[in-house]
């Protein structure tokens, strides 16, 4: 049985969601506020973290932000109530896997839950550890070695490299990127996606400036040879 962590200060709505989830077979944990919220997530067995960004304590933004700094890599869905393109922007910069914003339909939420579990557990299955040239990465424990020299990668960075892998010798495209990897949905700010690249050449390729790794197509997006 999957289990989830709901931390929701608002109690009709973490009820709604622990009957919800329940209803739905999952194991459900509420947390009322972002200290608590904190210390279960990062206790082993929490599947999926349904996270409020606004939350007594510690706000929901912050704790998304320290369980990716420990390099904890359970999936989080945030919820927002203000609908500002702001909020969404700054939770997925933080490490968060998607959003949804107040108010939402339970159907809605379900299908992302399912959509993020779905990409999880590919990743676990089949990239837990990956190499190419003398880049070593575990996914599981967000870890990577270079020549077996620890390399420092945040988690937006192991998210796009998961993505490149599963979509190895492809032409993908910026939209693609944003879609997937930053949960943008159509935001457009496609010149983050270079500027991801760019920094993410200079931590796994011999030479940036002629990658072989990560290779640019012209007009089209990136392609990745690994």
């Amino acid at each position: 049985m999957r289990k989830v962590l709901v931390v929701e200060d608002d109690q009709a709505i973490a009820i709604a969601l622990r009957d919800g989830f329940e209803y739905e077979g999952y194991a459900v944990t509420v947390a009322r506020d972002g200290d608590a919220g904190l210390r279960l997530a990062s206790e082993k067995g929490v599947d999926l973290v349904i996270l409020d960004v606004m939350l007594p304590k510690i706000s929901g933004l912050d704790v998304c932000k320290q369980l990716r700094s420990i390099g904890n890599p359970t999936p989080i869905i945030m919820l927002t109530a203000r609908g500002q393109e702001i909020d969404k922007v700054l939770g997925l910069r933080c490490g968060a896997d998607d959003y949804v914003t107040k108010p939402f339909s339970f159907l809605e939420l379900m299908a992302r839950v399912e959509a993020v579990l779905r990409r999880s557990s590919k990743t676990d299955e089949q990239f837990e550890l990956y190499q190419f040239g003398d880049v070593m990465l575990n996914f599981k424990n967000f870890e990577a070695t270079k020549s077996g020299k620890p390399l420092d990668l945040s988690s937006r960075e192991f998210k796009l490299l998961k993505y490149f892998i599963e979509h190895k010798g492809e032409a993908v495209t910026r939209d693609q990127l944003l879609d997937s990897v930053w949960s943008y949905h159509g935001f457009p700010l496609t010149r983050t996606v270079d500027m991801h690249i760019a920094k993410l050449r200079q931590k796994i390729e011999d030479s940036p400036a002629d990658p072989h790794y990560i290779i640019t197509v012209h007009r089209v997006g990136y392609k990745f040879t690994g």
